[in-house]
Parts: structure tokens; C-alpha cells; sequence
């Protein structure tokens, strides 16, 4: 377990590095340039040129990208070029409102996905499965401000069930978090009842019924728990996901977190901005898919880390 593990946290510090590397590269490349957001329109060439000296853009690529990993080992994400602050105080002030989203849309998606599945997987081929596989089909396939705006106008403008938008209370979260939980159930809709299905055949849950187990007995007991295992896996890539993708949906709900930061920071060019979104959105991945590896076994002793 212990040799896993190292072996896991060495690849991560590489995927990591490699991540830092290819978006530093694409930056460096970008026609754009963010020294003329900084100096501005106005601005003449001789200001602009000082810009780019006194932060060093004016120096080679593997130069500028080994001052910047040299601060990063440090701990250091670099400082913002137009909010004028540090990106790791920039990240750290909006980062508790995204990990608060992304767990509750995790949930969500979960509650409903796994539902949808289960259920569909039980009345396979039935009319219920059906209409549980078209509405996974819709649920993925809608775009999030669609999804979102409608229930804003819904249960927020028309019953008032809910704020508009906003942060702060446990109303303000929920519809942000069931649009998330909508847009992702589908996925984990067809997913567990593919593996469902695929568990419903197995030797084991004919034995378990021709025991007299009940029905419920059998599924929660012995199908849900084996059936579950690739989800969980996806759970770990869904991190990722949530903490840097979720743009749209927190400028729908004026939720502030990291991925208005990164959206920000693309519109401006603020180059420090968008690498450290990226790499902690990076960082939340690979730990993510760790997490979801060591689950595993708790849920499967069959499975054995190597």
C-alpha cells in the first residue's frame, strides 16, 4: 500500500509539471499580449517595453518558465497583473465557495443519477427505463445557462422559493446545485445502469435469490455496492471538473468562485491568474482520481493496490 501510494504521488508531481509546462507554453505563445491590457491603450512604446521588463516578458520561454516554477516550489503562484494581488489570496478567497458547489453538486448529480440508474436497470426494457434514458439523454445535452436560468425564472422569479443569486446561506446554494446535479446525473444515469445491469447477471446475485433474500436485500446488499465502483471513478474526474468548469453556472448565480476567477483572468491576460486556476484545478484532478483508487478497495475487497 505504502509503495502504491509513493508510487501514485511521484506520477501526480509529474502530471502536475507536465500541466504547468503546456499551459505555460500555450501562454507564452498566445497572440495576446498582457502587457498592453496592463499599460493600456494610451500607453507608449517605451512604457510598454518597462512593463514587460520589470516582469520579465521580454526574457526566453524556458527562462520565464523556470524563474516562475522556481516560485511555485515555493509556494508562490505569482502576483496578479491587473487586480494587483497575490494569486494564491486570490484562489484561497474564493475557493471555499467553490468546494462548498462542488460538493453539493456532486451530491446532486449522485442523488439523482444513481436513482435514474438503479431504477432504469430494474425495469430494463420497460417504459419507465425509457423515459428515465431519454430524460438522462436531455439532462445531458442541455446547455447550463438554459438549465440554469429556468430555474432561476421558475422557483426564484415566479414561486420565490429561492434568492436570484448570491452567496452566503444554505437557500443560495441549492439551485445552483441542482442545475450542476441535473447537467451531470445523466452520465452517471447510463453508467449505473449499464453496471447494474451487468451485476444483476452475475452468478453471486442468482445465488443471493435462490437463498430467499429479498428483493431490496439483494440490490442494496450485494448489486449496489459492485454495481457502483466505476462511478466512483468518475466521482474523482467530476473534482476536476467542478472546480475549474463551472463558469457558466456561477455567472448565472453570481456565485463566486474559482472559475469566475479563471474567466476573468482570460479575458484580461492575467497570465498568474490563469496558471494557478489551472494548476489547482490540476491538482484537484489527480487527487481526485488518488481518492477515488484508495475508495475503491473499502468498496471491493476483491481489488488489491499494486
Amino acid at each position: 500500500m505504502a509503495g502504491y501510494l509513493l508510487q501514485r504521488l511521484i506520477q501526480s508531481a509529474l502530471i502536475l509539471l507536465g500541466v504547468s509546462f503546456i499551459t505555460f507554453f500555450l501562454l507564452f505563445v498566445l497572440p495576446a499580449d498582457p502587457v498592453r491590457q496592463i499599460a493600456g491603450r494610451a500607453a507608449t512604446a517605451e512604457t510598454v517595453q518597462n512593463i514587460r521588463e520589470q516582469l520579465g516578458l521580454d526574457r526566453p520561454f524556458l527562462v520565464q518558465y523556470g524563474r516562475y516554477l522556481a516560485a511555485l516550489l515555493q509556494g508562490d503562484l505569482g502576483r496578479s497583473y491587473l487586480q494587483k494581488s497575490q494569486v494564491s489570496e486570490l484562489i484561497a478567497a474564493r475557493l471555499p465557495a467553490t468546494l462548498l458547489l462542488m460538493a453539493a453538486g456532486i451530491f446532486c448529480e449522485l442523488l439523482f443519477g444513481l436513482a435514474m440508474g438503479i431504477i432504469a436497470a430494474l425495469r430494463r426494457g420497460r417504459v419507465a427505463d425509457q423515459g428515465l434514458m431519454l430524460t438522462s439523454f436531455v439532462a445531458v445535452s442541455a446547455p447550463q445557462f438554459v438549465v440554469g436560468l429556468l430555474l432561476l425564472y421558475v422557483f426564484a422569479v415566479r414561486l420565490g422559493w429561492f434568492p436570484i443569486g448570491g452567496y452566503g446561506t444554505a437557500a443560495h446554494l441549492v439551485l445552483p446545485a441542482v442545475t450542476l446535479g441535473i447537467l451531470g446525473s445523466g452520465w452517471y444515469a447510463r453508467m449505473m445502469r449499464s453496471s447494474m445491469i451487468e451485476v444483476l447477471r452475475a452468478d453471486y446475485i442468482r445465488t443471493a435469490r435462490a437463498k430467499g433474500l429479498t428483493r431490496t436485500r439483494v440490490v442494496l446488499r450485494h448489486a449496489v455496492p459492485n454495481a457502483i465502483l466505476p462511478v466512483i471513478a468518475m466521482i474523482g474526474i467530476d473534482i476536476g471538473v467542478f472546480m475549474g468548469g463551472v463558469v457558466v453556472v456561477e455567472s448565472v448565480f453570481g456565485w463566486p468562485g474559482i472559475g469566475q476567477l479563471a474567466w476573468q483572468g482570460v479575458q484580461r491576460v492575467d497570465i498568474p491568474i490563469i496558471m494557478g486556476v489551472t494548476l489547482v484545478s490540476a491538482f484537484f484532478i489527480v487527487m481526485g482520481n488518488l481518492l477515488s483508487d484508495l475508495i475503491a478497495p473499502l468498496m471491493d475487497p476483491r481489488i488489491r493496490l499494486k
